[in-house]
Order: C-alpha cells, then sequence, then structure tokens
C-alpha cells in the first residue's frame, strides 16, 4: 500500500482526537470530588491517580514495543508472528499486573512516604489505591493491545477504545459520587470498571489476531529467541523513558528552588508541553507503524518516503502549536491559573513555550521512527548522551541564569536528542536494506 497523505491521516487524527478525552477525564475526577465540600478526597483522588499512572506507565514499553515488533511482522508477511506477538505482550501485561497485585502493601507504603499528605488524605488514597489496582492487568493490558491496533493502522478502535473507557468512566463518576455518594471509593470503582470495559472492547477490537490458532501455539509464542528479543526491546525502551520522566521531574524538583510562585508557573507551562505531545502523538504513531512496516519489508525507499511524510505532518503541528502558544499562551496560562503572581511568572517564561515544539519536533518525530525501526539501542544510547548533555546545561545554566536557565537546559535536552538521533538515522534505513 503506498505512503500518501491521506494514510497518515487515516493513522493519525484518531489518536489527536483519543488523546483530548484525557485532560477531559482528570477534570471530571477531580470536579467531581470537589462537590463533597472537602479538601481531602481531592487529595486523596490526586495522589492515588498519579501514583497508578506513574506505576502504569513503566509497563508503556508494552505499546511502544509491540507497535515496532507486529508492525515488521506484518510488513513481513507473517501473520502467524501478527497474532503471536499479540499474544507474548499481553503474557507480560497479565504478568504485571498481577505482580502489582501482590506486592501492592509494599508499593503504595513506598509510594505514600514519597510523597507524604495528612492522615486524612493518606486513608483516603490507600482506599483508592486497594481498589483500583485490582484492574492492573486490565490496565496494563490496553497498553499492548493500543500498540497492536496501532501497529495494524487501525487507530480508529484505538480511539473507541478510549472514548468508551473515559465516557464510561465519567458517567459512572457522577452516578457513584453525586447519586449513590460513595465518596472517593465510588470514583475508584468507577474507574475499574472503565478499565475492565477498555480492555474487553480493545481485544474485541483484536479479534482478527485470535481467529488464527497461531495466537495459542506455545511452542511458537514462547519461543526462547523471540522473547529475549522481546526482553531486550523493552528493557531499552524503559531505560529511555526513565531517563526522560527524571528530565520532566527535574523541572519541578529544581524549580521549586526559586520559590513556590515559580514553582507553580513551571507547573502551568508543563501543561503546554503535555498539550503538543497530545497533539504530536498521532503523527508519531504513523511514523512507528510505517516504519516498522517499510523495515519488515525491507524497503529502504519505503522508509524513507515513510518518514519524511509523517516528520512534514510532525512539523506542521510544532509550527501551529507554537504559533497558538505565541498567540493564545497568555489566555491559557490565566485559564489555567488565577493567582496574578503566578500568571506572571509563567508569562515571564512564555517564550521557553513556544520555542519548545520547534525545538522538539525532530525528537519527538524521530522517537516514532526509531520505535517502528524497534532500534531500542540506538534510542537508549542516545537518549543516555542527552541526558548527560541536560545535566551538563543544568550545571552550567542554573547558577548563571536561574528559572531561565532551567527552561534553557530542557530545551538543549530536545535539540540534543533530535540531533543524536537523527545522526543514527542513516544506519537505520541502511537496516532495512539488510534485511
Amino acid at each position: 500500500m503506498a505512503i500518501t497523505h491521506r494514510r497518515v491521516l487515516k493513522i493519525a487524527l484518531p489518536i489527536v482526537l483519543s488523546n483530548a478525552t484525557v485532560p477531559i477525564l482528570g477534570a471530571v475526577d477531580v470536579g467531581v470530588v470537589g462537590q463533597l465540600g472537602e479538601a481531602a478526597p481531592i487529595g486523596a483522588v490526586a495522589l492515588g491517580a498519579i501514583i497508578l499512572t506513574t506505576i502504569y506507565w513503566i509497563f508503556g514499553f508494552l505499546r511502544m514495543g509491540t507497535v515496532g515488533l507486529v508492525g515488521q511482522a506484518e510488513g513481513a508477511g507473517d501473520k502467524a508472528e501478527v497474532s503471536a506477538w499479540l499474544t507474548r505482550a499481553l503474557l507480560v501485561a497479565l504478568a504485571g499486573g498481577f505482580m502489582l497485585i501482590i506486592l501492592q502493601p509494599l508499593i503504595f507504603w513506598g509510594a505514600l512516604r514519597l510523597a507524604p499528605a495528612s492522615e486524612e488524605v493518606e486513608s483516603l488514597a490507600w482506599t483508592y489505591l486497594t481498589i483500583r489496582i485490582w484492574t492492573a492487568p486490565a490496565a496494563i493490558a490496553v497498553y499492548a493491545l493500543t500498540g497492536w491496533l496501532v501497529a495494524m493502522e487501525r487507530t480508529a478502535g484505538v480511539f473507541w477504545v478510549q472514548l468508551v473507557m473515559n465516557g464510561t468512566n465519567i458517567l459512572l463518576d457522577l452516578l457513584f459520587v453525586l447519586v449513590f455518594e460513595w465518596g472517593v471509593p465510588g470514583v475508584a470503582i468507577a474507574t475499574v470498571i472503565a478499565e475492565l470495559t477498555g480492555a474487553a472492547l480493545g481485544l474485541w477490537f483484536c479479534r482478527s489476531a485470535f481467529q488464527r490458532p497461531d495466537w495459542r501455539d506455545w511452542p511458537r509464542v514462547l519461543d526462547r529467541v523471540k522473547l529475549i528479543r522481546m526482553a531486550v526491546l523493552n528493557t531499552d525502551i524503559l531505560l529511555r523513558s526513565a531517563m526522560l520522566m527524571i528530565i520532566f521531574l527535574s523541572i519541578n524538583f529544581l524549580g521549586a528552588k526559586f520559590g513556590d510562585v515559580t514553582l507553580a508557573g513551571n507547573a502551568v507551562l508543563v501543561q503546554f508541553m503535555y498539550i503538543t505531545a497530545y497533539a504530536m502523538d498521532g503523527f508519531a504513531f504513523a511514523a512507528e507503524t510505517l516504519i516498522a512496516r517499510a523495515i519488515g519489508r525491507g524497503d529502504p525507499a519505503y522508509v524513507r518516503r515513510s518518514a519524511l511524510l509523517t516528520s512534514m505532518w510532525g512539523l506542521a503541528i510544532c509550527v501551529l502549536m507554537a504559533v497558538g502558544f505565541a498567540l493564545a499562551g497568555g489566555w491559557l496560562i490565566d485559564v489555567m491559573a488565577k493567582d496574578p503572581e503566578v500568571q506572571a511568572s509563567a508569562r515571564q517564561f512564555l517564550p521557553y513555550m513556544v520555542a519548545a515544539p520547534l525545538a522538539g519536533c525532530a525528537a519527538w518525530m524521530l522517537d516514532g521512527i526509531f520505535i517502528g525501526a524497534t532500534r531500542s539501542k540506538d534510542m537508549r544510547n542516545m537518549m543516555a548522551l542527552s541526558f548527560v548533555i541536560y545535566w551538563a546545561a543544568i550545571f552550567m545554566l542554573l547558577p548563571l541564569f536561574g528559572n531561565h536557565g532551567l527552561w534553557m537546559a530542557l530545551l538543549i535536552s530536545f535539540v540534543a536528542r533530535g540531533v543524536t538521533l537523527g545522526l543514527r538515522y542513516p544506519a537505520l534505513e541502511a537496516s532495512a536494506q539488510a534485511r
């Protein structure tokens, strides 16, 4: 199938639309418990959600790794492996989920020690966590199912999974908390039902994988070479993602040195990067699946056209984001923060958010390209180099320029990741020919 703008948009747009439902769900969760008229339930739900989101994020490698492996199998015409890779990913999800259930007392105790709160908030958060954790296998399985659907260019399925899952969550939030008055447990139960619904719907959208006997061909599924390949790939992606997460977390920790107002202003500005990431995800996902198929079929020209076409759209989105932030950034800041001092602080550093989409465009798109090619070693190594460059910039710029230096260092890390991955791109393209 030819690589066209229409094909890229068909993959990307459902992802962009599904991402739009994520912040709505978070706002409803907080808004619903806010109707209880107490601060503790809001803090408990926010704290519990952050803890579980961070834990589940660890398994994000499952989505990225599955896209590359399934896409390459599909590109090579190996239908048996297309089904077998989904089973392997689901087995990892089930194992990870059950491990979290077993270790939940230790995990939650440690998490609450790292993020201490009042006794009432911790008690409510513990209740929330111990209810939600029981769907950990389903929540993690959604990563695997999403990766398989993206690899098969069935992103409309991803959209419906997210829409139904988040929509169910919102409706049940309203019912359980406002009508049944179940409070924080009601929010948790709503999410449990929503996650089970999302996983079930995802399995239904992936049903073609289960129509072949290969999904349960256990000698094939448990093939040692394939499992090792999957483990190495996922480990590299996990390490890369961990370094990236540390960089983003450091914005809060290092920004705290400059006072509460600057810390709050930085927190507002970080949301601008999340908005850009949500918009970019669709085109990065398109790069993942098209590159994976190109590598699978062993066609360097197909790889190049896939990279160019998806990156053209990615650049267009980044330019649009930069212009949008320049024109409407002040208004967005005023919407997200009502304190005049926080508004002034965020506005002072807004130019860095205007520059961020342009500085990070190459890194975001090349991430998708390298994920599709399963070049995880390059991703890990170039992220490590960018990580070192970021901290070197922090040590040099933070003492000289304060919070300005913090944002400068972040933009430098974006550029460094884009440049270093770009230098490895010719080897990626050549690897398609080697197959």
